[in-house]
């Protein structure tokens, strides 16, 4: 199970469709699908600056460790995808201020 190897999950949020079928068919949690639906609700789809916003909610309220990897899965015009894994080089405190509308995202 490659999930195994990442902690946090950065995906294009182009769109709920877009995130949603991510989710499905990697079978993630919704924890994982968490920062990008938290960007689309917050900011829509930002084109491929919302992987950016996305991997601020991690260093924000993803409570990263040291080791621990984020990957960045980003899509663009017909058959174009790309992914970048991050190394965490330092453990971070999580905000102790909650995301603004904690409330479903869905």
């Amino acid at each position: 199970d490659f999930k195994r190897g990442i902690d946090h999950w950065c995906i294009h949020a182009g769109g709920r469709a877009v995130v949603d079928g991510i989710v499905k068919n990697l079978k993630l949690s919704p924890s994982h699908a968490e920062p990008s639906r938290y960007t689309l609700y917050h900011y829509g789809n930002t084109s491929s600056s919302s992987i950016w916003y996305e991997l601020d909610y991690i260093r924000r309220y993803g409570n990263q460790k040291r080791g621990q990897r984020v990957l960045q899965v980003a899509f663009g015009s017909g058959f174009k995808c790309n992914t970048a894994v991050w190394l965490c080089l330092k453990t971070t405190s999580p905000s102790t201020v909650p995301p603004p509308a904690t409330a479903s995202f869905e």
